[in-house]
């Protein structure tokens, strides 16, 4: 049961992204780009996405808070931490700095990848870069840990 809500929840998320535009990076670009608000190049879209998930996850984590569990599933998966630290700001940094460089990001580029043949090279570039990060953190993140804080 739980795979197929997965599934179904995964396939939700991939439609939206592909019809607001999300999973294509010149859109994402195209609303970074603040000097080309008076050129008229600039697009707002990204912003009414943003808006529609806060505006919806507002309204439901109130009712989640309630919950003794989730309907499916033995545990709500929340974050454990609440801390401000060095790694999450580096991680997030680097995160937008890519995100701002390529406007590609993971979930909108596993969508694009599954219902499009036009960026291939670029995803696939991507992917492999992912793959790169997420094997460099897994190696370094005992090290990182091991070192006392000053």
């Amino acid at each position: 049961m739980m795979w197929i809500v997965s599934l179904l929840a995964g396939s939700l998320f991939g439609a939206g992204l592909t019809i607001s535009g999300m999973v294509n990076p010149q859109k994402i670009l195209n609303f970074l780009d603040f000097a080309a608000i008076s050129s008229g190049g600039w697009d707002p879209t990204l912003a009414f996405v943003f808006a529609g998930a806060v505006t919806v996850m507002a309204v439901t984590y109130p009712f989640q808070k309630r919950l003794a569990s989730p309907m499916i599933g033995s545990t709500f998966h929340l974050p454990g931490r609440q801390d401000i630290d060095m790694q999450l700001v580096a991680g997030a940094t680097i995160f937008g700095i890519g995100w701002g460089l390529v406007g590609i990001c993971p979930g909108p580029a596993i969508a694009a990848f599954a219902v499009t043949k036009v960026h291939l090279a670029e995803f696939s570039i991507f992917f492999a870069a992912l793959s790169a990060g997420i094997i460099l953190r897994m190696v370094t993140k005992n090290r990182v840990q091991a070192v006392p804080a000053e």
